[in-house]
């Protein structure tokens, strides 16, 4: 039987154990390891910059949302503000002092022997500034918002022209005191006045007559 010998044994044996060299597979798994670790690496940053993209369009939206909100408030205030306006106009125009209402009342208030002379009107405009809320250890103090307050005082020269000249003053201040429109306009202490009484004169028709000034105040209107 015939003896076979492989020569080339030992080389075979060192290649197969090259082969088999740990460090080789370590080698091997760590580029591996490594690749992974770059293509993972590849992506989070990928990912951020996809988060940072969609980040930054939210931030423009939510700015865009918030310029939009605060124009709407902006613009409720200005509507708030102006029909307050309109308010306190149509409150001034329903209770504005009317000329014509108080030429109609002296109408009514006519006595035998006298005659209105000079009618004058003074009308005083008093601005009380607003204070805004305040916060104090007890809670919220409300603010109070501005205001103008109307005091109007009618003056009435008037002359006595009676048989007897001086008795129908008293008459006459009653007169304006029991007409209806002054009992509702007039300040109730001290609506009528008597602010000056003058000697009796004689007038070019040679008749004596009593000038007297009547003052009418009326009540002070807050706008």
């Amino acid at each position: 039987m015939p003896i076979r010998i492989n020569l080339l044994a030992e080389a075979q044996i060192a290649e197969e154990l090259r082969r088999r060299d740990p460090a080789k597979r370590v080698i091997f798994a760590g580029a591996l390891l490594e690749a992974v670790a770059l293509v993972w690496s590849s992506s989070l940053m990928l990912k951020e910059m996809l988060a940072k993209k969609d980040l930054a369009l939210l931030q423009n939206q939510t700015q865009t949302r918030t310029n939009e909100y605060d124009r709407v408030l902006m613009n409720t205030k200005k509507i708030a503000d102006a029909k307050n306006k309109l308010d306190s106009l149509d409150r001034l125009s329903a209770a504005r002092f009317l000329q014509g209402t108080l030429l109609n009342a002296l109408q009514h208030t006519t006595v035998p022997g006298v005659q209105l002379i000079r009618l004058r009107v003074d009308q005083q405009y008093i601005n009380t500034e607003g204070t805004k809320p305040q916060t104090n250890s007890f809670g919220v103090v409300a603010g109070r918002p501005p205001a103008v307050t109307e005091k109007v005082v009618v003056t009435l020269d008037v002359q006595d022209s009676s048989s007897n000249p001086g008795d129908q003053v008293n008459k006459f201040n009653d007169a304006i005191a029991q007409e209806s429109y002054f009992q509702t306009m007039l300040d109730k202490t001290n609506g009528v006045r008597l602010a000056s009484l003058s000697a009796p004169q004689t007038g070019p028709d040679g008749k004596p007559y009593v000038p007297f000034t009547v003052e009418c105040y009326y009540s002070p209107q807050r706008r």
